[in-house]
């Protein structure tokens, strides 16, 4: 069985579905994803994130906010200790640096980033990092704030394998997505056929990236099989070998996620 570990399953058009998240979630399971983790992008959004999803055991969700969500009010120490003390949240996130849009002014991207590391290490969850043309920033403040301690996951990952490194030297995990089976994708492939499988996860990030042969569509949580399809051919294994590690660093690093 596989896990996708990271997915916005809020941000899905239901319409394939008949408009309908129950069927969605049925699909998936069904073609064989045992969990998935709804990672939070928007506090706004959030309470009907957390309410659509909390019915089922088989999806856990992260509280936090995207490095490019708007500078909002709301976003408070306070607030987000309580939205992640919920029970069906397993990790903080996800959070980070993104400069393509923002290289002029990263002081408030930095200073949020910080708020989440402090808050997922007060709360012992792992945090989901989001880093786009900020490597050395994103590793001096996990570095610096300590984030070795509640751990998490680089998700999406496209960086260098200098960054792979030093950010597994802080224990951190690296989350393939659908990029990896992208044709211009030679250096992602090159990285993740190196990962040690301790510290290899899977994701789809839908509804977005979606992967060959569904490039330019919609992403959706089924898709992961191409994902650990395409890591199994670079790495000269199984598929179920890659679902049975990725399976199994998942519950270990999101431990209270349900099984």
């Amino acid at each position: 069985m596989l896990v996708d570990s990271h997915c916005h399953l809020d941000c899905i058009d239901l319409s394939e579905f008949d408009n309908s998240f129950d069927q969605m979630v049925k699909q998936t399971v069904d073609s064989g994803v045992e969990h998935m983790l709804c990672v939070s992008i928007n506090l706004d959004k959030y309470p009907a994130m957390l309410e659509k999803v909390r019915p089922y055991e088989n999806i856990s969700v992260s509280a936090g906010m995207h490095p490019m969500a708007e500078q909002s009010d709301t976003f408070t120490v306070e607030y987000l200790t309580e939205l992640a003390s919920d029970d069906k949240v397993v990790a903080i996130g996800e959070t980070g640096l993104d400069y393509y849009y923002h290289k002029d002014d990263p002081a408030w991207q930095q200073e949020r980033f910080r708020t989440h590391i402090r808050v997922a290490n007060e709360l012992d969850k792992p945090v989901i990092i989001h880093t786009r043309d900020a490597g050395d920033d994103t590793l001096d403040i996990l570095r610096q704030e300590g984030a070795e301690r509640c751990g998490g996951v680089i998700h999406c990952f496209t960086e260098t394998q200098e960054f792979a490194d030093r950010a597994m030297d802080l224990g951190f995990m690296i989350s393939i997505s659908g990029i990896v089976t992208f044709r211009n994708a030679d250096a992602l492939r090159d990285i993740a056929s190196r990962v040690p499988d301790e510290y290899l996860l899977i994701e789809t990030d839908s509804p977005y990236l979606a992967p060959v042969p569904h490039r330019g569509k919609q992403n959706q949580p089924l898709f992961v099989r191409y994902v650990a399809e395409t890591l199994a051919e670079i790495r000269e294994t199984s598929v179920e070998h890659i679902a049975e590690v990725s399976r199994t660093n998942f519950y270990r690093l999101f431990e209270t996620a349900h099984r």
